[in-house]
């Protein structure tokens, strides 16, 4: 686990004054990019070509998280009690619901963006500032959404995988929407300093501290930790784009899809003849009716009995269902470590 987790796209940085804080993060945040994009020699996963650089950077964040924010996280944890972390956690989640709102009718989902409107005035008034999350036993669900996911929605790709120092996971669209972030998040752009530090750094100590259980997860699961980030973060980010339900990829080396009239027609008239015109030494073949159909015979009767039957509707849906749940393993891990922004999935 390391820094990454926690400050993507939550990342407070401590200023002396009011234009540093607004001006100095989108350029450190961008800063991965141009150093990414000047030069490093692709690498076997084309989702991933600054694989070098980005897994240096990997080990940095690393580090830097082991040295400093985890020993925090834990003495944070030990000192604080869970109801306590739970207010926590639920007086920023209710901040986020401002944003993803506005993300929200950006997309024209105007009935979620209504919806996140609805939570934030419950949180903040009967929930005594968002302390506690009221408006889900309202049955006001909390939603998911962000600047890259905007984009996305909007047909912008993604652009190649980065990881950016002390930011974590990220792609070139999702950095271009840290951007959007900090120059709207409330607690960046509060003018108190002090207050805006304090809140900053308890944001980040506190989600912190939310992982640390699931870092157990991810050490059990990944042989490589790299690689199962960039991967789950990438699965994660494409999920979240299509709202729970991305199109099936196609894989390389996966031949394109044929229609079975278009094979047949090729193939009879590989040699040239034009379309729709039987080649020499050939019969029309003419529609029959039912009556005029040819009778099976015995030893076709026997090999159509011997064939294994078509899977049935129920079996089909079972095993896509299966397919649906081997592939989804880990959803709640994958929400804390990505942009998950909502206190309720990280109770322990």
């Amino acid at each position: 686990m390391y820094l990454a987790d926690i400050f993507a796209p939550k990342f407070t940085l401590f200023t002396l004054n009011n234009n540093m804080k607004i001006l100095f993060l989108p350029k450190f945040a961008l800063l991965g990019i141009v150093i990414a994009l000047s030069g490093c020699a692709t690498n076997g996963d084309p989702r991933d070509p600054l694989e070098p650089l980005n897994r240096g950077i990997y080990q940095f964040n690393d580090t830097v998280d082991k040295a400093v924010m985890k020993p925090v996280a834990q003495g944070y944890k030990a000192v604080l009690p869970n109801p306590v972390r739970t207010g926590v956690g639920n007086f920023f989640s209710n901040i986020d619901d401002a944003l993803i709102a506005v993300n929200n009718l950006l997309q024209f989902k105007f009935s979620q963006a209504a919806s996140d409107v609805a939570r934030l005035i419950a949180n903040t008034t009967f929930g005594i500032g968002g302390l506690f999350d009221v408006a889900t036993s309202f049955g006001l669900e909390k939603h998911n959404e962000d600047f890259g996911q905007t984009l996305g929605y909007w047909g912008i790709g993604d652009g190649p995988f980065l990881m950016l120092p002390l930011l974590g996971p990220s792609n070139v669209r999702d950095t271009v929407g840290l951007v959007a972030y900090y120059k709207l998040d409330p607690v960046l752009n509060l003018n108190h300093i002090p207050t805006r530090n304090t809140l900053g750094a308890l944001r980040v100590i506190d989600r912190r501290a939310r992982l640390l259980d699931a870092e157990k997860v991810l050490d059990e699961a990944a042989l490589d930790p790299y690689t199962f980030l960039r991967d789950a973060y990438i699965q994660q980010r494409r999920s979240l784009i299509y709202d729970g339900n991305p199109p099936r990829e196609q894989l390389e080396d996966e031949p394109a899809p044929v229609k079975k009239a278009e094979a047949a027609e090729g193939s009879l008239h590989s040699s040239g003849a034009p379309t729709g015109v039987p080649l020499a030494g050939t019969e029309e073949v003419k529609p029959q009716t039912v009556s005029e159909a040819p009778v099976m015979d015995a030893s076709e009767k026997k090999l159509e009995a011997a064939a294994p039957a078509a899977p049935s509707a129920e079996n089909k849906a079972e095993a896509t269902a299966n397919a649906e749940t081997q592939s989804n393993e880990m959803p709640t891990l994958l929400a804390w470590l990505f942009r998950g922004g909502d206190a309720a999935g990280w109770q322990e």
